[in-house]
């Protein structure tokens, strides 16, 4: 209508491109300019510039609300990331759905719903802070065994740091006999059984610990250790084994002793490398 756009016909290119654009921004910010369209050049360039501020503006408010709500609870999002790559690999290579199933589970029962960069944050702190924290998170683990309650509080602390935690599901084969054994195992929550030649089966829950025969004599597994339940444990490689116990020999007479009598209620005979001695250490066998 006549009484709100002016008739520019008749009016210079700057004036024609001026309204132009106005009308243009109009429509794209979807920002109003009051009951009647600006007329002087002046109201035209101070009016898209009012709309520009306000838009920036409000692409601003949106931007960090939205980046604040995202750093209330930055672990979860980075966890729903990591998954989404994990479930467009398992599409990639058309993996069965069983195995997404147990692979879901698995993210769902290791993770919790949270992702961390544990090793890194461990690693920007001071060693007394690291090793407190340390502590806190496996003080059930200490509680729950006999091994570390009896135990020189050093070898414990330098136990712990040296831990990886892992997560295996029901039917899992954590230890196979006959295998080179790399790892031993402390069980922090769930159930295994102990499978051996002669089908005899032992069961172990939590404050156990397991394969740290192998650690001893160098040597191959002696018998099958499968999940029953899902299991939080804590492994320790062979490395950290030996270099925890040659600071400590007392506590390696102990895993002797109990690997001593591990090994005759399943009736195997001690490999080569066991020592029969007993130690004055007698932590109570899992």
């Amino acid at each position: 209508p006549s009484t709100t756009v002016p008739c520019l016909q008749n009016d210079s290119w700057g004036k024609q491109y001026s309204h132009a654009l106005f009308k243009a921004m109009s429509h794209m910010l979807c920002i109003g300019y009051g009951q009647q369209a600006p007329e002087g050049m002046t109201d035209v360039w101070l009016t898209m510039l009012s709309m520009i501020v306000g838009a920036t503006c409000y692409a601003m408010f949106i931007g960090h609300a939205t980046a604040l709500i995202q750093s209330l609870d930055s672990s979860r999002r980075q966890y729903q990331e990591k998954y989404k790559q994990v479930e467009q690999y398992m599409s990639f290579h058309k993996l069965p759905g069983d195995t997404r199933q147990r692979i879901h589970e698995y993210y769902e029962h290791r993770y919790q719903g949270k992702m961390f960069d544990e090793e890194n944050i461990l690693g920007e702190l001071s060693e007394p802070l690291k090793e407190e924290i340390i502590n806190f998170n496996c003080r059930n683990l200490v509680a729950n065994m006999p091994l570390f309650a009896n135990a020189d509080p050093n070898f414990v602390t330098a136990m712990l740091t040296k831990l990886r935690f892992e997560v295996f599901q029901p039917g899992d084969f954590i230890i196979r006999e006959g295998t080179v054994g790399k790892k031993m195992y402390f069980i922090q929550h769930g159930v295994v059984s102990i499978l051996t030649k002669g089908n005899k089966e032992t069961k172990l829950s939590d404050g156990s610990y397991f394969g740290e025969i192998c650690l001893l004599t160098r040597g191959r597994r002696t018998a099958s250790v499968r999940a029953d339940t899902y299991c939080r444990l804590y492994s320790l490689s062979v490395d950290n084994f030996n270099e925890v116990l040659e600071e400590y020999p007392m506590m390696r007479r102990a895993f002797e002793t109990v690997a001593m009598d591990r090994l005759d209620r399943i009736g195997e005979e001690p490999p080569p490398g066991l020592s029969t001695t007993t130690s004055t250490v007698t932590p109570r066998a899992p």
